[in-house]
């Protein structure tokens, strides 16, 4: 079919609020959009109101953006999933009935590749992770093997719909995101919860703090100030541990929240101190758009990817990592274990090897504000001490603290191990590290952040390490979030995660309690992203 460059497509976006039909100009690159948003009178979205808005205004939208078209269209995409199912359905039904017309080829996009790809498209970089903060979505991407993984996501709300319940809280309209930007510029920095999980996160308690704070009569400037700080330095967080632990130096940026120049600003810091180069497209293809579907569906129609009318049903949960990635042929990002002669930078803290002794400094991050990051890598560097201590009398292998030094958050261990599990994955290292989880739950800890880079091998010892965001918990939920970070860990480093973390599972059950793997099972039956 030749290449996305040589066509022209028609893309239709209808998941929630944006009715909105688009033109892409293969040849010159161009896109045409035109949109009409959803604005409820009151409150956040209403479902049935939305599915009103779509009926009345995709087909005017779609009919406009045709009288644009110079020339034939080759195919016609529309946003699939995930999404509200009314307002997806009449997004399908306007395509195929356009499809039909216009004899020409369906294709079905994942909205939340969309705006990965689009990201991806206008930077021209190869194989970034992408960081995605729309309004009922928040996660993030790393290609890997033929498919998007979700290597974090929100374990609750979307960042949107969780700025969108403090600001009706307070009593202003949709939405809320502007709102609170607009009224940060003026507040101050209030401690609120923070709460990062390896690269998972969690809104609904510092939107209870948030509330709460308001309630108590605190400047809503400040609290609104307060909530851009942590959440947005939980997001950015997450984003470096996944360039961490993928070894990409890529990020691209999608999603309505996107558009906050906080969040912006955050990002590009964190990139610059870390040496990754950082994308974020302009606004109006960052919130809900056609623009990114029919670029996508350029991709996708050039690939051959297209679709039946009679299988062309929407998905209102259609996750991203379900996507085959029909349309990329380039190399992926490979993680390469660091020599031991060099100095690392982690997603926070620099490594580095003095003979038998390696220092690990939790230096500042530009992008937090510094009362957070002063209490954070406090908070974390005496927990790495102690957690780590604890889990050597749990009877799991842990380097030696052999010193500290709060004030400048700098810890000193022995040396151990002489690759981290990127290396050295096989089956009997993944059985040990579930094992050696096992044994920290029961003593009544997390890890936190189990991941392929926080795994040290040896030629017969497994070492746990980094236990900066461990803490002490009885909740098998908890204990169950362990697992999970360490699969998401295990999908985003190998290309035999399926193997591996059915072989971690029976390890795990060996040593630990069957309810935390009934509660690994509820956990990621969720699509907590959605």
């Amino acid at each position: 079919m030749g290449s996305a460059s040589d066509v022209r497509v028609l893309g239709i976006e209808g998941t929630a609020w944006a009715a909105s039909a688009a033109l892409y100009d293969g040849a010159s690159d161009l896109v045409h959009i035109e949109t009409e948003a959803y604005q409820p009178e009151s409150g956040g979205l209403h479902p049935r109101e939305a599915a009103e808005h779509m009926s009345e205004h995709l087909p005017t939208v779609a009919e406009s953006v045709l009288e644009t078209a110079d020339g034939e269209i080759d195919a016609v995409a529309f946003s699939r999933g995930p999404g509200l199912g009314p307002c997806l359905r009449l997004a399908g039904t306007t395509a195929r009935a356009l499809a039909q017309r216009l004899d020409v080829p369906l294709v079905g996009v994942n909205h939340m590749v969309a705006h990965l790809e689009i990201g991806r498209h206008q930077s021209g970089l190869s194989s970034p992770v992408c960081l995605n903060t729309s309004g009922a979505n928040a996660h993030v991407l790393g290609y890997r093997n033929g498919r998007y993984r979700v290597l974090g996501e929100t374990m609750d709300t979307g960042v949107g719909n969780a700025l969108d319940k403090f600001t009706r809280h307070v009593g202003w309209s949709h939405p809320g995101g502007p709102k609170v930007e607009q009224a940060a510029a003026d507040g101050s920095y209030v401690e609120l919860p923070y709460v990062v999980k390896g690269m998972d996160f969690s809104f609904s308690g510092i939107m209870s703090a948030a509330k709460d704070a308001v309630d108590d009569e605190a400047p809503v400037e400040d609290v609104c100030h307060g909530l851009q700080e942590n959440i947005f330095a939980m997001l950015t967080e997450v984003s470096e541990r996944a360039l961490s632990l993928t070894g990409s130096s890529e990020l691209v940026l999608g999603g309505g929240v996107g558009q906050n120049q906080r969040l912006q600003s955050m990002l590009a810091s964190m990139c610059e101190q870390r040496g990754a180069d950082f994308f974020a497209p302009e606004d109006r293809f960052l919130r809900d758009n056609a623009g990114m579907i029919a670029v996508l569906g350029a991709k996708m129609y050039a690939a051959g990817d297209t679709l039946a009318i009679e299988e062309s049903g929407i998905d209102s949960n259609f996750r991203p990592d379900e996507v085959a990635v029909s349309w990329r042929d380039d190399d992926e990002t490979v993680a390469v274990a660091p020599g031991e002669d060099e100095t690392v930078t982690g997603a926070e803290a620099t490594v580095r090897r003095a003979g038998d002794r390696v220092i690990k400094c939790r230096n500042p991050r530009e992008y937090r504000h510094p009362t957070l990051d002063g209490r954070l890598r406090r908070r974390r560097t005496r927990q790495e001490a102690r957690l780590t201590q604890a889990a050597r009398k749990a009877g799991v292998p842990t380097p030696l603290v052999r010193d500290i030094d709060l004030e400048e958050s700098t810890l000193i261990f022995q040396h151990v191990g002489d690759r981290d599990l990127r290396a050295a994955l096989d089956t009997d290292t993944v059985k040990t590290t579930a094992r050696h989880l096992a044994r920290i739950h029961q003593d009544g800890f997390v890890h936190g952040d189990p991941t392929t880079r926080n795994v040290r091998v040896g030629d017969e010892t497994v070492f746990l390490i980094d236990f900066g965001l461990g803490y002490h918990t009885d909740a098998p939920e908890d204990y169950a979030m362990d697992l999970h970070v360490f699969a998401q860990s295990l999908a985003g480093t190998t290309d035999d995660a399926g193997r591996l973390i059915a072989a971690a599972t029976r390890a795990y059950a060996e040593v630990g309690d069957e309810s935390v793997l009934d509660q690994l099972d509820e956990i990621e039956g969720r699509g907590r992203y959605q």
